[in-house]
């Protein structure tokens, strides 16, 4: 382990599809670790399959933290989350094991690595009612265009159709007079008691990630989402409504699309948060990236991980 003070944190992070969780249940085996998840909608009970929750078998009998413990009708903000998961990292170091974060909100691993200090932002009902009416006379596209002239970065992360996001992102700006984006750059905490090293998982071609979340969407399917998403979208909360893997069936439940639109709807938009998933990383120069497409295998990603880890002090084996 390292010689300074600092404790290692391994990070594992990249779009969805492309082997996180693998790797993190391999290095976590290999290295006498536990998994802290970074995904913003695993948190949630009842979401399995639409979120790619692991597996028993993939978890490899490594626990796991931070995954299927709230329920999606409860608030859970990313202030929450950073609180709770450097508690779960804390304990796992104290406890003699190695802390793995793994996953793809990009905002959650930042939160953790980076050490924001977030506070609870305002809210102002009456700016809320405002701007829930411009989206309903003008659309939704009328809020993000105004939110790409204002945080264009906050536009870059937020998906254009998730509007809750869209509106909350400027009922901050117009509340507070800052963006989202400038309360971020302000709120970083000093000394973190661990060293983060990050390990990102892509593609070298992006066509090989898009092949893998189309046959993932139809491993699902076959796994029951279908059952799963009409369960979640009946018992609706705001959460599941707004999140990819539940949405796109809304209009197939609601007789609007048939379910080849559905799966196909499903597809596109995992294309598409895959591609900002990425969009977030790249900027992040600490990652040391592996592309799966050109490594031997998944052996072959587990062993330069490993030779990565080695040379930045982070193990011995």
């Amino acid at each position: 382990m390292m010689s300074n003070e600092k404790f290692p944190l391994i990070c594992v992070v990249g779009p969805t599809a492309s082997g996180k969780t693998g790797l993190a249940a391999a290095l976590a085996q290999r290295l006498d670790g536990e998994v802290v998840s970074a995904d913003s909608m695993q948190i949630y009970q009842g979401m399995s399959i639409g979120t790619a929750k692991p597996a028993v078998e993939e978890m490899r009998g490594i626990p796991h933290h931070m995954i299927d413990f709230l329920s999606p009708k409860e608030r859970f903000s990313v202030a929450d989350y950073a609180a709770m998961a450097r508690k779960a990292i804390l304990d796992i170091h104290k406890r003699g094991r190695l802390p793995i974060l793994a996953g793809g909100t990009g905002l959650y691993v930042q939160a953790v690595t980076e050490g924001i200090l977030f506070q609870e932002e305002p809210e102002n009902p009456e700016i809320r009612r405002c701007l829930e009416r411009r989206a309903e006379e003008k659309g939704a596209a009328d809020l993000f265009r105004e939110l790409q002239a204002v945080d264009p970065p906050s536009a870059e992360r937020i998906d254009r159709n998730n509007e809750k996001r869209v509106l909350r992102a400027l009922e901050i700006y117009y509340l507070t007079g800052e963006t989202m984006t400038e309360r971020l750059k302000r709120s970083r905490a000093g000394e973190l008691p661990f060293r983060p090293v990050l390990i990102g998982l892509s593609f070298s071609d992006r066509q090989k990630l898009y092949a893998r979340i189309e046959q993932r969407v139809d491993q699902m399917m076959e796994k029951g989402l279908l059952e799963e998403a009409g369960r979640i979208l009946q018992d609706l909360g705001i959460t599941a409504s707004g999140a990819i893997g539940y949405k796109e069936f809304l209009p197939y439940f609601q007789g609007t699309a048939s379910l080849e639109e559905a799966v196909e709807q499903l597809k596109r938009d995992t294309r598409r948060y895959a591609k900002r998933q990425l969009t977030w990383f790249k900027r992040d120069a600490r990652i040391h990236w592996i592309f799966v497409d050109q490594e031997e295998g998944f052996d072959g990603i587990l062993q330069n991980s490993l030779a990565y880890l080695k040379k930045q002090g982070m193990i011995e084996k």
